[in-house]
């Protein structure tokens, strides 16, 4: 369904907690947002090189009380003013999804407002409708992050078929453990991303995995065993890594294998209109390789604005609006899912 038909505006409460940002926003009819704060982790986590998942729980339980304020503020709305509330239940970090689901079931509780479940992954494809007013489906996405490698078809709103998936680690899982045996700190790809603009990307070779069995699979395991072995033999021949060109190299490889890919299933399926998702749709290198690729090939590209790249409230409030319309409503037996299917919502 379109927003354009619906009539009467209505404003969405949404909360997201499925790894370590904390964060609420307040949209309306799933394109205008009216709040959106984000509290993150980031600075404790640097201290361990990743995501401790016992610590955000615990942060999440602290900073959502707050967070949830500050968006109703912000927006200048109050609670009775809402239509409904939206919350992240899957996927993500169990401990940290049931702090934001059970917050959202108490929240509609004692508020009487409609609870609506959101995909974590929906949300990211979601993104693209705040940032790009005129963007409907059907349309081709990538889906990159930290957990996940997707070629999805939305065809539509709510209805999204998987077309190619990773089988094995996620693009931006192998950035940031690549950067992290580099020596960079958490977050380990956004780190690669300013690194690699600064070096020559052909001097390391590289192996461009496939999927024999699959076109649209990727494969990412292989490409960063190759680098870790790079920075472990050049380490044991006592020699210093060039950090610029091996991120540089690197980065090129994995972001030749998202495009090759994706290009391919939009040539095979008939698709021109391309959008990308996710926490690596912010990588510099994939967002000028495909606005050149797609502007060669005659294709729309819709891109998220880079502030909703990351985890954030508004995304969840923009795909919590279809789910809602399509009377998506949980009760309070919700509970949160570390993994669950993007098919399935």
């Amino acid at each position: 369904m379109d927003s354009r038909e619906n009539t009467k505006d209505i404003r969405i409460l949404a909360i997201e907690s499925s790894c370590d940002e904390t964060a609420a926003a307040v949209v309306e009819n799933g394109r205008r947002v009216l709040s959106n704060v984000v509290v993150s982790q980031i600075d404790e986590h640097k201290l361990y090189g990743g995501v401790v998942p016992e610590i955000a729980s615990r942060r999440h339980v602290e900073a959502i009380t707050a967070v949830v304020n500050k968006s109703l503020s912000d927006a200048d709305m109050k609670l009775s003013e809402l239509d409904a509330l939206a919350v992240t239940y899957a996927p993500g970090l169990i401990g940290a999804l049931l702090v934001g689901v059970n917050f959202a079931k108490g929240l509609s509780y004692a508020s009487k407002l409609p609870l609506v479940p959101v995909h974590h992954l929906r949300s990211h494809i979601a993104a693209n409708y705040i940032t790009n007013a005129q963007l409907e489906p059907p349309f081709l996405c990538l889906v990159v992050s930290g957990g996940h490698s997707h070629i999805v078809a939305v065809e539509d709103y709510t209805k999204m078929k998987i077309i190619g998936k990773t089988r094995d680690d996620a693009a931006g899982e192998v950035f940031d453990k690549v950067a992290r045996t580099i020596g960079m700190p958490y977050p380990g790809g956004v780190n690669l991303d300013k690194k690699a603009e600064l070096g020559n990307d052909a001097a390391y070779p590289m192996p461009h995995p496939r999927v024999a069995d699959a076109p649209y699979d990727f494969s990412f395991s292989g490409l960063k065993t190759a680098a870790l072995n790079i920075i472990h033999n050049t380490q044991q021949r006592g020699e210093e890594i060039n950090a610029e060109d091996l991120s540089a190299s690197y980065r090129k490889a994995v972001v030749g294998c998202l495009t090759e890919n994706f290009l391919k299933a939009a040539r095979d399926l008939g698709y021109k209109k391309l959008v990308i998702a996710g926490g690596v749709s912010a990588n510099t290198l994939l967002r000028r390789e495909l606005e050149r690729e797609c502007g060669e090939r005659g294709y729309e590209l819709y891109m998220p604005e880079l502030k909703y790249c990351g985890d954030n409230g508004a995304m969840v409030g923009a795909q919590a609006y279809y789910e809602f319309l399509e009377g998506n409503i949980a009760d309070l037996s919700l509970n949160a899912a570390a993994t669950r299917s993007i098919e399935i919502g």
